[in-house]
């Protein structure tokens, strides 16, 4: 790791300086990691260099125990003189590519950008004196080789990326950003929670402008007049923005929700705690077997994270059919139809999850996913259901009994004599432990069916989590309605509770598959979907 982090100084003469500056103040060098384990949670002392992508290095530094730990971004900085001349070229080059083809892939614009930075600079090892714009498009920019990288460095950042938050973006690690104001950048870490960054923005004027021009890469530009925006930046990852002051009385603010290109698999989220393998091979059999699923919870508990690695469990030949505001579910399926709504332009044009839905039922899916259920189209998904259609969907409530009460009130009304048709509920919780902020799957809860005797719906918990002891108990072990009436007769058991055998082999698999630490999502995908297929001989180990 030494001789990595001497080439990445080699480099990168920024990081250089900004090590010596810290050891010399601080009478240590952190530690240089190019991955991040979750042990490092358990650690005190704090003091790491993560690289996220030449030029951009994260520094984390501090004590967990005393919650002081620091994001540090270390990036290229631009002096005065340089700010001049990264300013001069940006107007240069908008000037000259009034005579370019209009590129239509970013990967084009890149090429055109940089080949107008060539055309107006002029690279000499000699500190040029002069610093003034372009004379009649002739003239070039005279620039450092240093100030050249420099320069082209913040020409990607602000042009192509995500401005001054590109190290949040480039960060695999981290989980949601936090703004509000300029001055103030927060981050949800992956490891270490809520985080303070170093990384602002120059004014609010720059804040202004980045709004503008990020909300109008999603396709909802706001202004004074419509200060809030919602929706999907081309890497995939969400964001809230609002815009005006009248609003946010903090200052313009925006949060951020990344996006992870490869979902986290089932057995992660069981070495994480998050459930257990008795609960994932519950759900295993679920899906297995056409039930439909609600994964509830408040925001931020995971809700999207433990459907999208429950997916697996689905037949491999089945088609898919999600219809979100926002992409975000990511089943591995090769038939998926990926709907999204649209929510711009005149009213007629518009298409909503409602209509989606409606377009499902003719679609002949064998699953529908909802990204969320927030009205009129939950009593749709419930029309689906009624017709043998298995839904999954991720909705905000914190328990069933809440859930079913928004189900059933407006706007969705649903009747409360067809919440049967939904057979699990799961409730996820984001919790603070022992100090450690924690996702837990709370209650597994079965949907029996409604009662006209005792005026309401009858549910059942099969699994419970205990928060003394962070334990997840089975208690529906033997007595669980959606496993033995509806499973063990579609599976043709005699005796139901040979149901349970089914469950226990898929937990084995589950809990093997931790215990070799086999995580990653494409290969935990792999041993389920060789499963379904051909059975515990297709298993790459003995269970």
């Amino acid at each position: 790791m030494e001789t990595e982090l001497k080439r990445a100084m080699a480099r990168n003469p920024h990081l250089k300086t900004y090590l010596n500056e810290f050891g010399k103040k601080n009478g240590s060098f952190p530690r240089f990691l190019p991955q991040l384990s979750g042990d490092l949670k358990n650690e005190d002392y704090i003091n790491i260099l993560i690289p996220v992508g030449d030029p951009i290095f994260i520094h984390l530094y501090g004590s967990n125990q005393l919650k002081t730990v620091k994001y540090y971004a270390i990036e290229p900085k631009l002096n005065g003189k340089e700010k001049k001349k990264y300013q001069d070229v940006l107007d240069a080059i908008l000037e000259r590519s009034a005579e370019e083809e209009i590129p239509d892939t970013e990967a084009k614009l890149r090429v055109m950008i940089f080949k107008l930075l060539r055309e107006v600079c002029e690279v000499s090892n000699e500190e040029s004196k002069s610093s003034g714009p372009l004379q009649k498009g002739l003239d070039k920019i005279p620039v450092t080789p240093l100030e050249y990288d420099k320069i082209q460095y913040y020409l990607e950042r602000n042009i192509l990326g995500a401005g001054p938050i590109e190290p949040l973006i480039r960060d695999p690690y981290i989980e949601d950003v936090h703004c509000i104001g300029y001055q103030n950048i927060y981050i949800v870490h992956k490891i270490f929670d809520m985080l303070e960054t170093n990384i602002r923005f120059e004014s609010e004027g720059e804040l202004d402008n980045w709004m503008r021009s990020m909300s109008e890469r999603i396709g909802r530009p706001v202004s004074e007049s419509r200060p809030i925006a919602d929706g999907a930046l081309p890497d995939g990852s969400r964001i809230n923005i609002i815009y005006s002051t009248d609003v946010s009385r903090k200052g313009p603010s925006f949060t951020m929700r990344k996006f992870s290109a490869t979902p986290i698999s089932i057995t992660q989220l069981i070495k994480w705690g998050s459930i257990n393998e008795e609960i994932a091979a519950y759900l295993w059999l679920c899906l297995e077997n056409n039930m439909s699923i609600f994964f509830s919870g408040e925001t931020a508990s995971g809700k999207t994270t433990m459907l999208n690695a429950c997916l697996p469990f689905i037949n491999p030949k089945a088609k898919i059919y999600s219809a979100e505001d926002t992409a975000e579910v990511q089943p591995p399926h090769p038939v998926w139809q990926q709907l999204i709504t649209r929510e711009e332009g005149p009213p007629e044009s518009r298409v909503d999850l409602f209509t989606l839905l409606k377009a499902a039922l003719r679609s002949r899916p064998n699953y529908i996913i909802v990204g969320e259920i927030r009205g009129v189209e939950g009593a749709v998904a419930f029309q689906a259901m009624q017709t043998g259609h298995p839904v999954i969907a991720t909705f905000h409530a914190s328990t069933v009994k809440k859930m079913i009460q928004r189900l059933t009130g407006e706007p969705i009304k649903v009747p409360v004599t067809f919440i049967d048709n939904l057979n699990v509920a799961m409730i996820l919780q984001a919790v603070y432990r022992n100090g450690k902020f924690l996702r837990r799957c709370v209650a597994v809860e079965e949907i029996e069916g409604y009662y006209e005797d005792i005026g309401g719906v009858v549910t059942r918990a099969v699994f419970q989590w205990d928060p003394a002891n962070d334990k997840h108990e089975f208690r529906g072990y033997n007595n669980s309605y959606i496993l033995e009436e509806k499973i063990a007769k579609i599976q043709g058991y005699s005796d139901p509770r040979e149901i349970y055998n089914d469950l226990f082999l898929r937990a084995k698999i589950l809990r093997t598959m931790v215990e070799n630490d086999i995580i990653e999502y494409h290969r935990v995908n792999k041993i389920i979907f060789d499963f379904a297929v051909g059975g515990v001989d297709s298993l790459p180990f003995l269970v």
